[in-house]
């Protein structure tokens, strides 16, 4: 009995650490399911708003990226020409095996020995004064590398409007697939009351078949509405350089449209546009840019100083020592002397100051003038240019702006009428007092009243926010 006792206590206790390991387990398994899971939903349930869409197109759109690449052209353009004003310092040396009658250049004499011979220098030169070229140059690099950032951000500034446009879209027809679907729902409900009125002899069969074709083609619109919604997604994953098939949801803010807006008058926004935006920056430095270049062209027919200086060496197998003999009183050659010695020996340097005075040139110096002269004028053209398109853009945008909100009026008015008159057309037509063509004409009136408030909605905010943009505001639409 004992020993029975002890095996089942000792059974039990093996059961027991066997149940505590596998509820471990168990519990381990869960947490790593959960944290894949919690990681799974995280990964797709990310929601984009629109400025996680400018800031991902920024960081890896295409032409951003190209127009960053200019800007670091533009920093080493700058860079050399700063080290331009910096002595020149090259190094030569030669080797060379000579035979027949050879120049030994070691003492200047013509020997018919084969030679061998080594030449070693170093060789400086810096311009002193060259009609300010180097340093016009280096305040064009400057300017045009000033310019070359804020055409960068115009470049952004460009995929920003066309992102808040897209954005828009999708808003726009999401809100149009409501309304749709909102109508099939309501046209379906009708469909049943229809039929009750049918059976019971209130209304004929045909208002019946009526309101069914009518139900038929609001389900159409629907699907219509359904792609356009599809195409508002793909237009604004293509901006965003990203494939058809990405998982991609966007956030939906609360957008409201004030009563009485207060939109700034035209001539204040362009002001404000003038002093921000990067298109007319970028024009402005390259007018300044083109004005430098005038003055690098006329530097040309300025004297040039150069301050020159160097250092040279070389070594000949034919360079020998001479002894006299005082016996026999004659000069004789000995040993070749050696190449460290020679090195050293011949070392010379010099230092010297060269003067070029331009006086022809196969005209090159005015037509180069002339050139930076028409190029200036050209620059000039196009800041004005720019500035026009500007102001247009604004005006346009301005009144588009006003009349959008007007629009946008009188469609919540018709709205209003036709919802009180779709109302009234339902109630007569529940009690057989309007026929289906009645119903459906009030219904179609109505919902073309809804979409068209909604164009008008969204048409307002976004000429809204292309103001804004111009007044340098960042764009957003919390």
């Amino acid at each position: 009995m004992l020993l029975l006792r002890m095996f089942c206590i000792r059974n039990s206790k093996l059961i027991n650490m066997k149940i505590g390991l596998l509820m471990k387990a168990a519990s381990l398994m869960f947490i790593v399911m959960l944290c894949i899971n919690t990681g799974s939903i995280n990964a797709q349930s990310r929601i984009w708003t629109i400025e996680d869409c400018v800031n991902y197109a920024i960081e890896n759109n295409l032409q951003v990226k190209q127009s960053e690449l200019d800007v670091k052209y533009k920093e080493v353009d700058l860079l050399e020409t700063k080290l331009r004003l910096l002595p020149n310092l090259n190094a030569n040396a030669s080797f060379s095996y000579n035979w027949g009658r050879v120049l030994d250049r070691t003492n200047y004499t013509y020997t018919n020995n084969e030679t061998n011979q080594a030449n070693f220098g170093l060789d400086a030169s810096m311009r002193i004064f060259g009609g300010l070229q180097y340093q016009n140059t280096i305040r064009k690099a400057k300017i045009d590398f000033q310019a070359s950032q804020y055409a960068a951000d115009q470049v952004k500034d460009d995929i920003t409007l066309l992102l808040t446009q897209a954005y828009l879209n999708i808003l726009y027809n999401k809100e149009l697939l409501k309304v749709a679907s909102e109508q099939v729902a309501i046209t379906k409900e009708q469909i049943k009351r229809t039929e009750k009125l049918v059976d019971a002899g209130i209304l004929a069969m045909g208002s019946l078949l009526e309101i069914q074709a009518q139900g038929a083609a609001e389900e159409i619109t629907e699907i219509t509405y359904e792609n356009s919604l599809a195409l508002a997604y793909l237009d604004l994953l293509q901006i965003l350089d990203l494939p058809g098939d990405t998982d991609f949801e966007i956030y939906i803010p609360e957008l409201e449209v004030v009563p009485s807006p207060e939109i700034i008058p035209v001539n204040q926004v362009y002001n404000l546009a003038l002093g921000t935006q990067p298109g007319i920056k970028s024009a402005e430095l390259l007018l300044e840019s083109a004005g430098k270049n005038v003055a690098i062209a006329q530097g040309a027919r300025s004297p040039v100083i150069n301050l020159q200086s160097g250092w040279n060496t070389n070594y000949s197998n034919q360079f020998r020592n001479y002894e006299f003999d005082s016996l026999t009183g004659n000069v004789f050659q000995t040993d070749v002397i050696p190449f460290n010695d020679q090195f050293i020996d011949n070392q010379s340097r010099y230092l010297g100051i060269g003067l070029s005075i331009p006086i022809f040139n196969g005209y090159m110096a005015s037509s180069n003038i002339a050139r930076a002269k028409i190029a200036a004028s050209s620059a000039e053209y196009n800041l004005e240019i720019t500035k026009n398109t500007l102001r247009k853009s604004i005006e346009q945008a301005y009144y588009d702006a006003q009349a959008a909100y007007k629009s946008y009026q009188a469609t919540q008015k018709s709205l209003s009428s036709f919802q009180e008159s779709f109302r009234y057309t339902e109630q007569k037509f529940t009690v057989g007092m309007a026929t289906s063509v009645d119903y459906n004409l009030a219904k179609t009136q109505m919902t073309a009243a809804e979409s068209d408030l909604l164009r008008t909605r969204f048409d307002y905010i976004f000429k809204l926010k292309i103001l804004d943009f111009y007044m340098g505001k960042p764009i957003t639409l919390q």
